[in-house]
């Protein structure tokens, strides 16, 4: 991790300019980016706000979790198939990696699975007419998976949806362009959610504070959803008031209240001005 408490105020101060000033998309994924802006506001007709939702829930993000999801004894076995193929060394004991699946929950540190994403959102008292943009690669099960997400929010597009495969095509022929687009698409949205981490949202979180945006970006508390989620008795009205309470202090204003050190995420007080 890149951290601001352990280097000169000089070489922050350079890291901020190359981050915030030096670094410029090229004119045509800035000029995509604002078309795709555009339709997701007028979609409906009239200006709306939108949210943008950063899933990270990718087949390789699952997989390199090792958190264990619902899914079928089929889908189990041939995600088992696929980690003991691409990481045979965390593979080899199959018994601690279901203790560490379980550890790892507990802790907040697995992907959040879409369903789990649309019913936070609800508690956070976000309704069903909400646009959001979704910002993802393939998610991992489809649309058996995205279903519950669709089915609480059904104004809920990407990039593919909003652009024509003819506008797309060009971006196509390198992943970091179609990655540029969904990063100033979110970079623009009333409300920024990310759902595991990574540079990506973290990028995305910094540069709104040290722009002076006053639009949220929401951090969700995973540990906090884990053991909700995992309380069968726990009432709808008990499972609100812990989200709402517990989020107060992780949808991020302008000011640092994620409690870290990160530099793209909190670059306010390294960066210190923007000249």
């Amino acid at each position: 991790m890149f951290r601001y408490d352990n280097v000169p105020p000089e070489i922050n101060r350079l890291r901020c300019r190359v981050n915030y000033h030096a670094l410029k998309f090229l004119p045509e994924i800035e000029q995509m980016a604002n078309l795709v802006v555009s339709r997701m506001r007028n979609r409906t007709g009239s200006p709306n706000p939108y949210m943008a939702l950063h899933l990270r829930f990718e087949k390789g993000m699952v997989g390199l979790s090792f958190c264990d999801f619902v899914g079928t004894r089929e889908e189990k076995a041939k995600m088992a198939e696929y980690r003991q193929k691409e990481w045979p060394r965390r593979y080899k004991n199959g018994s601690h990696l279901w203790q560490l699946a379980l550890q790892k929950r507990k802790e907040g540190r697995c992907p959040l699975e879409p369903g789990e994403v649309a019913v936070i959102l609800r508690a956070m008292g976000y309704p069903k007419e909400t646009q959001i943009y979704v910002a993802s690669g393939q998610v991992y099960g489809g649309q058996n998976r995205m279903a519950p997400l669709r089915n609480m929010f059904p104004n809920l597009v990407t990039k593919e949806e909003l652009a024509s495969k003819e506008e797309l095509a060009g971006f196509r022929k390198h992943v970091t362009s179609l990655a540029a687009l969904d990063f100033l698409v979110c970079l623009k949205s009333d409300v920024f959610v990310m759902t595991h981490g990574g540079n990506f949202a973290k990028l995305i979180i910094g540069a709104r504070r040290y722009m002076g945006h006053r639009q949220k970006s929401i951090k969700p508390d995973k540990g906090l959803m884990s053991k909700s989620f995992g309380d069968p008795y726990m009432g709808w009205a008990t499972f609100v008031e812990d989200v709402v309470v517990t989020h107060q202090t992780r949808t991020g204003l302008p000011e640092e209240t994620f409690p870290n050190y990160d530099l793209w995420e909190n670059p306010l007080t390294p960066c210190m001005c923007k000249a």
